[in-house]
């Protein structure tokens, strides 16, 4: 079976709670929804589905450029081939 990029899970923690810092100065719900889209995405199906997600939110102007960035440099900073 073919590796591909995915969240490290033992680094999970740490992962969720810089995500959550990255995303606290969006409003509630959009909060809860990013974080629990980009986090699920991330770790069952890979970082590169993660990054279009992101990259989607930034074109509909849900996140600003800069955050998508941030948010596509902790995917993969935390992220493993598995």
């Amino acid at each position: 079976m073919k590796k591909t990029r995915k969240l490290d899970m033992r680094r999970n923690y740490e992962f969720r709670y810089l995500l959550g810092q990255l995303l606290s100065e969006l409003p509630e719900g959009v909060q809860g929804a990013l974080k629990g889209t980009i986090y699920a995405k991330a770790a069952n199906m890979g970082i590169k589905e993660a990054k279009e997600f992101i990259l989607r939110k930034r074109d509909e102007g849900v996140i600003d450029e800069k955050m998508a960035k941030k948010l596509i440099d902790l995917l993969y900073k935390y992220s493993v081939y598995r």
